[in-house]
């Protein structure tokens, strides 16, 4: 796990807080999604 990577435990709070719309995002990619913006922020990237 990198330090960008949520924990399950983490995951299973956050994840119910989340949006699924009708054109996306894909809620089997949501998790690497919602990892990407967190590198996004923490890097200013």
């Amino acid at each position: 796990m990198t330090w960008v990577q949520l924990t399950g435990r983490a995951w299973e709070f956050i994840e119910p807080y989340l949006p699924y719309g009708a054109y996306g995002p894909y809620p089997e990619r949501l998790r690497q999604q919602f990892e990407g913006v967190i590198w996004r922020f923490k890097t200013g990237g």
